[in-house]
Order: structure tokens, then sequence, then C-alpha cells
């Protein structure tokens, strides 16, 4: 690994140092768990079960962003709603440094991927997601961010012209688009007039959720932040329209057991996914200087990326113009 990049110095052996410094005896296996942002490995531990370890990404948050994700899942599992929240290690705490890093540990919970496909299984995940959001609405997040055009949007646009990813010969068509994107979100957002927003997990995807036989349950809350709550539903619906429409059905079925949906966020789900698509393309381009990000995406910025970009996002500019989904 590149000897610049924060990462290069957090080697298996300052790892398992790391678990040992906390207080956790590591029996030297370690397994790197599937993660770009952060560093996540399984540790395991003599005489115990296995944990999972994250070190988060030098400079993203700050420690009182970290508290604040660490204080939100341990108020949910106090309310015995199925998430993975880190352990409070004897007179340590949840959030630990070493050389640098900042890092948590957290039980490790198996289980597969969730049957969108399924009504039952949507219903279910409306259930949690209801209780979630029920939680999520008593306070605000003080020291995380907000779901905004500005943050998701218009950020993103400007670091990719700032820096220079797009190619010479695509460059004006792209920016055309993305600026007729934030134009569609800004009206999507007008539409829907004044909307809540809550605590959300934020990036709600079914790689975010293990399933078992008893059900859900939520993990990586590294993005959690203030938003509309349907942030937390539109990823779960996938399709042609009926289908969606069929999909949200479900997930409300359950989702209104416990928390009330105003349908008026509904205008805000091609926006939000718009400002998705934006986000990723500047993530990806964020974290370029990082050997992992090259080697798991060798497609980023290559020709046929921005082609295939631009027109995505001309199909969301006609999405946006469409009437929402209904509940």
């Amino acid at each position: 690994m590149d000897s610049a990049h924060p990462y290069s110095s957090l080697t298996p052996d300052a790892v398992l140092d790391a678990l040992e410094g906390a207080g956790l005896p590591c029996d030297g296996t370690l397994l790197a768990l599937n993660s770009y942002e952060n560093r996540v490995y399984q540790v395991g531990l003599v005489d115990d079960k296995p944990v999972v370890a994250k070190f988060y990404r030098p400079a993203r948050w700050s420690d009182a962003a970290i508290l604040e994700e660490h204080a939100f899942t341990q108020e949910l599992l106090e309310r015995e709603i199925p998430v993975v929240a880190p352990l409070a290690l004897a007179g340590a705490g949840t959030l630990h440094h070493t050389q640098g890093f900042r890092f948590a540990v957290f039980p490790r919970r198996g289980g597969r991927a969730p049957e969108l496909d399924r009504p039952e299984t949507l219903q279910w995940m409306g259930r949690f997601l209801g209780r979630i959001h029920a939680t999520g609405a008593v306070r605000p997040f003080r020291a995380r961010p907000t779901l905004d055009i500005a943050g998701f949007g218009e950020a993103s646009r400007d670091y990719l012209l700032e820096h220079r990813f797009l190619p010479d010969d695509l460059l004006a068509a792209w920016l055309s688009v993305a600026e007729q994107v934030l134009d569609g979100v800004r009206r999507c957002y007008d539409r829907a007039g004044p909307i809540a927003s809550i605590r959300l997990h934020g990036d709600c995807h079914a790689g975010n959720v293990l399933w078992t036989d008893a059900g859900p349950h939520f993990v990586d809350f590294d993005d959690c932040r203030m938003g509309p709550a349907v942030q937390d539903l539109w990823m779960l619906l996938s399709g042609e329209r009926a289908e969606m429409t069929r999909q949200l059905g479900d997930v409300l079925a359950g989702y209104e057991d416990f928390c009330e949906f105003d349908p008026r966020e509904l205008h805000l789900v091609e926006a939000l996914r718009s400002l998705r698509l934006l986000h990723y393309s500047a993530w990806l381009a964020r974290r370029w200087d990082d050997p992992a990000f090259p080697a798991a995406f060798p497609w980023f910025n290559t020709q046929r990326y921005w082609q295939d970009r631009i027109l995505e996002l001309r199909e969301q500019v006609a999405l946006m113009d469409e009437p929402p989904l209904a509940a």
C-alpha cells in the first residue's frame, strides 16, 4: 500500500495491538471484512467469541460525530430494536484511540441478505424502520450532518469539477445534465414543501441489513445523519413503477404500525436517488488516493464510466418530472 496513505500504517500487528491495548486478549486470528470507507476486521479472542473492529477513516468524522453514532445505536438497542451497537469496554467507553486512528469494537453478528421480493419481508423491515424513526424523531443530531442538496449534490458537482475528474470531451455534457438534475431536485423539494428532518440510518440498503430466522438486524450506522424519513425507505424499492408501488405499500403497512409517514415525502424519492448518484461519483473521486479504491473500482473514471453516468442522470431528469409513487 502507498506509504503516503493514512491506512498504510494500519498493519495486522497494529490492529491486534490496538485491541490488546483496549483490554481484549487476541488469539492472533484476523480477517479483513468487506469495507472501503473504513477498515473493518473480524478479530479472534482468547476464550471468547470473535469481535468486529472498525477503524474509522482518519479526518472524516469528529469524535463528537462518532460518539453520536454510538449513542444513537445504543438508544435503539435499549428499545429492543435489532441493531449492532459498539461494545462499551470496561473503563474505556466505545471510542478508542491508537496511533492516530479511532476505532470501535462490535459484537459479531451473522445473517443473510433479506429477500426483498417477499411482501412479508418488506413489512417486517417496515416495522423496524418505523421503530427506528420513532426513536430518531425524539431529538436531533448535533454533530452529524444533514442530507441536503448542498452537501450531497452541489458539493459533489463542485468536487468533480475542481479536481478535474471529467474527460475534456464529456465535461460540457456532464455539467449540463448535472445542472438539470440539481434543478429537478430543487423542484421535487419545492413540491414536497416543508419536510421533517429526523435521525436516520442514512444508508439503508440491503447490504446493511442481516437477516436471520428472527428477522432483520441493522448494521453500519456510519452514515447516520439528519434527513427525511423516506431516505431509509426508497433504497428498499426496485424494478418498474408498478412493482415499486407494491413494495412501498408493503413497507408502509409495517412502518405505520409504529410511525406516521408523511406522503409528501414521496416527491423526494427520485430526487434522493439523483443526489445519491452524484454523491457516489464524488465519493469515489475523494477516495481515489486510497490504493484500495483503484483496485476495487477499476472502471471508475474511464470514458465509459462517465458516458454511462450522463445517460443515467438524463433518465433521472425525466423521472423527477413524473408524478410521485402512490402511498
